[in-house]
């Protein structure tokens, strides 16, 4: 193919289908990078496993950003990769998903660094021994043509060919893209012909494709022409074909064209979605006609998934250069935005600016868009957020110019804006770029404070009189106070306790935040513990505690967090002993812990909870036993009492911040009497003081959990009243309220905090605020009141919580009468299809996988292929479920195709997933392969396997150690559902051969008790399969009398059967299941596989006894079955009894296949 495409191109298309024009320019091409890594050893069982379950990881991890934000971060894209590169043997699913996501997901990331990104996935997984087939160049070409990367299709077709991988029609499908994407006609109908030549079918996105060639190639008429030739083709322009014109019409700018081919697509009743608009939005901006871009935007019917879309499209603007049309694109739906909005401070654009600082947009500009938003009311601090932003990718400039700008709007400056850029000069130990960051604060009118200077500055300098000189000679001002305070960190962090009592001890002492000290204390302690226990600690710590407490005369908050301090530091001290060293200071230790005692200090219970752990650890039970009785006794509840009593000792001096942090105390030690009671003195004290939002719902969840249902709601009442704003994160609390009321069974409780909450509009009904009331009858497993909820729920609020739940508790507990009412509320509310999904996975859920199997086979799911796969394509088209979803209706096709060995359906499938860029799950490529096989068709891709590398391996275990292999095979089948799929007829059959009846004796047992005892009935399955296999009909029957669950694996009968007629001589073994399992399927399977049998041995005589058992038990023999018949009659030399079917074997087959799968399927209402 490569060869021809490189000759004269004289293989062009006729009129009919397209107009021919010369070839275009000569441009850069890109190349498809060689296949050549190192091949690496297959993979053990183990590693295929950790294979599967990363993948279905990574799958997880992008669904959730594809299905919350309609991209994908490079940051997440690269932490998975290395993720998948660690394992050492990356799986070609791992690949595939990989390679899908670095187009048009990647809307931050400029189009060369996606190529760059998706060209270094796959060498890089090359070199770790991935194999690559179709799927993996046609995602590769998909990558290509959404980053309008230039490439060579000759080259890229015959890298293919030296890889020993064959194209297919999606290959040539985006071949024909990528010649049309620059206007080569001639090149695209090169491949069209050749795929005419191969019987290949020419899809609605090959004449896609052509309508942009056609354009491009500066024939709109031709171009035009395409719809009428798709027509007289049978095939009718959908909303890709329009979308397709519609964005040439944009190229071109030809606004009267797209408004009247707007106006036909409305009226043939074809619907374009607002991501359809979008593409043209983005058409039009590129081509510089964005003036039209208003036109298209007012059009958008802002349906759902709207804002995320169009989001999206604003980060591809900006990343293309088109910040100005993508903010007006920006501006057109705010208004969605505000309605989300839950403070009085908006933050409306966040994403925007922030894209437009990575991408170094001119300062002014933003600055702009800042002012438009800021005078909009869309965001109350643009400028602020914009220069976050800036700092934190590092683009000082940028960060510079910003806050000029914002010193010019009259916004303060604060000190630790400039914090991210002296971290960047401190790591790199760049002096001079330190001070320039501080001349910039001095010409912008910043001082440096103490954290600022101590934590970002002076680490800088080599010591603090380095710093002194360095600041003197650039004629740069500091505060004093503030360089002694930086001196006194530095020498807490060193350890220095010295130098520290020295200086803590001046009287020139500024008034300095201790708690500043605890990280730089610890961190300094823990260097030089040792040496210090040797030179009496507990001296020294009393002496450091003193002057802490001298340097502040204690109230109610400094002196807890004295507490705290003294709390973490002694954790700290004791975590940084090493066991020997706890053993050997022992007695030290204890002096200390009596030093504390003495001093009445109390820590928390967590940090209690860690020493005792440590020491426990190094088995000091004296040291755990002796002060920690004392020590246990000053935990929080001391701690709140001796607040308390602080409180009334400074009564006259509290203040409302001092009662609030009084009150969450209280709440936090779940003391409701006493936090109603401060509460109610802060009212009486200033009527106007109002707590946060926090403490408030604090309040709500102490007092409703100890009965105090009515003060609870007067707290409620007061938050509307004083318009206190719920966040998202104090919404979450008041659903743990009514949650913990839930699990008390007080139903009443819950419904006054839900209708008070709603009623008041603190919170929106959502489903996780309506949850509580059906959890609260779950937790009881009372499904009846559970259901009557539900109901209420759904008519009140119009949400639906826990309903899976709801299911999953009445099928274990086997309640089918409420099951059904259930299913027929959930029919009533969801429609039938979304019921029965909900019943299918709370099957799954449940591990009632033959109920599932069942569910997943009725009408409307898939016992319906076609619709299973319509209903998978629906969701892709509308991303209005997740891509998980899906993958799972395409990945479930291939089970129904391989019943019906419908090998075109199956590949269809394939290519279909393909196309849409999705990864198969390895088992599917297992059905797949067999599928193709069966039919005599190649296996373009690697079969994974499964079992099959160990096969050998534990053959000889069970050989030399059968108990081993048998708890190793129960533990394979139990631990994982999945792997009941997985066969182990090789063992069985290797075992059998061997004559080895002792091994054979455990793992029958062991096969007995899997399908007895832990329903897994594969092993069983395949022991039966090989009995009758290898002739042992007698052992046959005795497994099906004591494992009668193996009579229903009518799939796995089935299966055989199909496998079994592919062959010459296996009759018998057809035969021989028929009378172990006769209803393992209809009589007429059974004798049309037998009939197929005969043909392939010549065995007219067997054949014509079977004609004549079908025509005395009635049996009505199909098309395809008379004619197999009339060929063995015909070869015997004798008359054919019926009238032969007059056409070709395969059109009968294509007809039986198209018949069963109709069949199956639900009439249309």
């Amino acid at each position: 193919m490569a060869a021809l495409l490189r000759s004269a191109r004289l293989l062009k298309c006729s009129p009919a289908v397209l107009l021919t024009l010369p070839c275009v320019s000569c441009r850069q091409y890109g190349v498809v990078p060689e296949q050549s890594g190192l091949v690496k050893d297959e993979p053990s069982v183990a590693v295929r496993s950790k294979q599967a379950q990363q993948f279905d990881w990574a799958l997880a991890k992008l669904d959730s950003s594809v299905r919350r934000t309609g991209r994908v971060t490079k940051t997440l894209l690269l932490r998975i990769f290395h993720d998948i590169c660690r394992t050492g043997y990356p799986s070609g699913n791992q690949a595939l998903l990989l390679l899908r996501s670095c187009g048009s997901l990647l809307p931050e990331v400029p189009l060369a660094e996606r190529v760059e990104l998706s060209q270094q996935i796959w060498d890089k997984l090359q070199e770790l021994g991935t194999t690559y087939d179709v799927s993996h160049y046609n995602a590769l070409l998909k990558t290509y043509l959404q980053n309008e990367f230039r490439f060579s299709p000759t080259d890229f077709l015959a890298k293919m060919e030296s890889a020993n991988v064959q194209p297919n029609r999606v290959t040539y499908q985006r071949l024909i893209a990528a010649y049309c994407e620059v206007g080569d006609i001639e090149g695209a109908s090169t491949i069209l012909g050749f795929m005419k030549s191969k019987d290949l079918p020419i899809t609605e996105a090959v004449f896609n494709s052509l309508v942009t060639g056609h354009a491009r190639a500066g024939d709109m008429d031709s171009a035009e022409g395409i719809l009428s030739v798709m027509k007289s083709a049978g095939i009718e322009p959908g909303p890709d074909t329009y979308l397709s014109l519609l964005n040439v019409y944009a190229e071109k700018g030809d606004i009267a064209k797209i408004k009247q081919t707007l106006e036909t697509v409305e009226n043939a009743d074809i619907l374009l979605m607002d991501r359809d608009l979008m593409q043209v939005v983005f058409s039009l901006t590129k081509a510089s006609h964005q003036q039209h871009v208003p036109e298209i935007v007012e059009r958008m019917r802002h349906e759902r998934g709207y804002v995320p879309d169009a989001m999206n499209l604003c980060l591809s603007l900006i990343t293309h250069g088109h910040e100005e049309t993508a903010f007006s694109v920006l501006k057109s739906f705010t208004g969605l935005l505000v309605e989300s909005q839950t403070s009085d401070s908006p933050d409306l654009g966040n994403f925007f600016l922030r894209h437009c600082a990575n991408m170094d947009k001119p300062v002014e500009n933003i600055v702009g868009f800042c002012k438009d938003l800021k005078d909009s009311g869309l965001h109350s601090s643009p400028l602020q957020f914009t220069l976050q932003c800036a700092l934190e990718a590092k683009k000082t400039g940028m960060a510079v110019e910003l806050m000029r700008s914002m010193k010019e709007e009259g916004l303060p400056l604060r000190p630790h804006y400039f914090c991210p850029l002296f971290t960047h000069y401190q790591k790199d130990k760049n002096i001079p770029g330190t001070l320039q960051a501080l001349r910039a604060m001095q010409e912008l009118g910043v001082a440096s404070d103490f954290d600022t200077f101590s934590i970002y500055i002076l680490p800088s300098f080599p010591s603090v009189d380095s710093a002194r000189t360095s600041l003197k000679e650039a004629g740069i001002d500091v505060d004093g106070n503030i360089l002694i305070a930086a001196e006194l960190r530095t020498e807490a962090s060193r350890g220095n306790l010295a130098g520290l009592f020295s200086l803590m001890s001046s009287p020139a002492l500024p008034n300095i935040d201790l708690s500043a000290f605890r990280a730089s204390l610890i961190s300094g302690f823990r260097g030089i513990f040792v040496v210090l226990v040797l030179q009496k600690l507990p001296l020294c710590i009393y002496m450091t505690i003193n002057v802490f407490i001298e340097s502040r005369k204690c109230q109610i908050g400094s002196s807890l967090l004295f507490a705290e301090n003294v709390a973490y530091f002694l954790y700290n001290l004791i975590d940084s002993l090493n066991e020997t060293e706890v053993h050997s200071k022992e007695e030290q230790i204890r002096e200390y812990f009596g030093l504390l005692k003495n001093m009445n200090i109390s820590i928390s219970l967590n940090i209690f909870r860690g020493i005792r752990n440590i020491l426990e650890s190094y088995q000091v039970p004296e040291l755990v036993k002796s002060p920690f009785k004392t020590i246990r006794q000053y935990l929080y509840i001391h701690r709140l009492e001796r607040a308390l009593e602080l409180k009334t000792q400074y009564e006259t001096d509290m203040t409302p911040a001092a009662y609030a942090t009084l009150i969450n105390l209280c709440c936090r030690h779940d003391n409701a009497e006493e936090a109603l009671k401060l509460k109610m003195e802060l009212a009486r004290k200033d009527s106007e003081a109002t707590l946060d939002a926090q403490k408030y719902v604090a309040l709500v969840r102490v007092l409703s959990k100890h009965g105090k249902l009515e003060e609870a709601i007067d707290m409620l009442k007061e938050m509307k009243e004083k318009d206190v704003q719920l966040r998202e994160s104090t919404i979450g609390l008041l659903t743990l309220t009514m949650n913990t009321a839930a699990m008390k069974g007080d139903a009443n409780t819950i419904r006054r905090l839900q209708e008070t909450i709603f009623t008041l509009g603190l919170a929106k009904p959502s489903s996780n605020l309506c949850s509580p009331l059906i959890s609260c009858y779950l937790e009881s497993e009372n499904y009846a009141g559970a259901f009557d909820a539900t109901v209420e729920v759904q008519k009140q609020y119009n949400q639906m919580p826990k309903i899976h739940d709801l299911i999953c508790g009445l099928v274990e507990n086997g309640d089918a009468e409420l099951l059904q009412k259930v299913m027929e509320f959930l029919s009533q509310e969801r429609g039938e299809m979304m019921m029965l999904y909900d019943l299918y996975f709370a099957f799954l859920q449940t591990g009632r996988y033959k109920e599932a199997r069942k569910i997943i086979e009725t009408p409307g799911l898939r016992a319906r292929p076609t619709r299973v796969q319509w209903f998978a394509e629906k969701c892709i088209a509308a991303q209005q479920v997740s891509v998980s979803l899906v993958y799972h209706c395409l990945n479930l096709s291939f089970p129904r195709w391989k019943e019906t060995n419908d090998w075109q359906k199956a590949e269809a499938t394939w290519m279909k997933m393909q196309e849409e860029n999705l990864a198969p799950r390895e088992r599917t490529l297992r059905l797949l392969a067999d599928i193709l096989k069966n039919n005599d068709k190649e296996v373009p891709f690697e079969v994974p396997e499964s079992l099959t590398p160990s096969m050998n391996s534990l053959f000889s275990l069970c050989s030399e150690d059968i108990d081993s292999a048998v708890e190793l095979l129960e533990s394979f089948y139990i631990q994982n559902t999945e792997n009941q799929k997985s066969s182990i007829s090789f063992v069985f059959r290797k075992v059998l051969d061997a004559n080895n009846d002792a091994v054979l004796d455990k793992l029958s047992a062991m096969a007995e008790r899997l399908c007895n005892h832990f329903a897994s009935y594969r092993a069983a399955t395949d022991l039966f399969l090989i009995y009758l296999d290898t002739g042992r009909t007698e052992e046959a029957k005795f497994l099906l009398q004591r494992c009668a669950a193996v009579n229903e694996q009518k799939d796995t009968m089935f299966t055989y059967m199909l496998r079994a007629a592919q062959q010459p001589g296996q009759a018998a073994k057809i035969k021989a299941l028929s009378e172990l399992i006769p209803d393992f399927t209809e009589k007429e399977n059974i004798f049309s596989h037998l009939v197929k049998c005969y043909g392939l041995d010549k065995d007219f005589s067997s054949a014509k006894a079977l004609y004549e058992r079908m025509q005395v038990e009635g049996v009505k023999a199909d098309e395809l079955t008379l004619k197999r018949l009339a060929q063995l009659y015909k070869e015997a030399g004798a008359t054919v009894p019926f009238e032969e079917p007059p056409e070709s074997f395969r059109f009968y087959a294509d007809k039986l296949n198209k018949q069963r799968s109709e069949s199956m399927e639900p009439a249309d209402n």
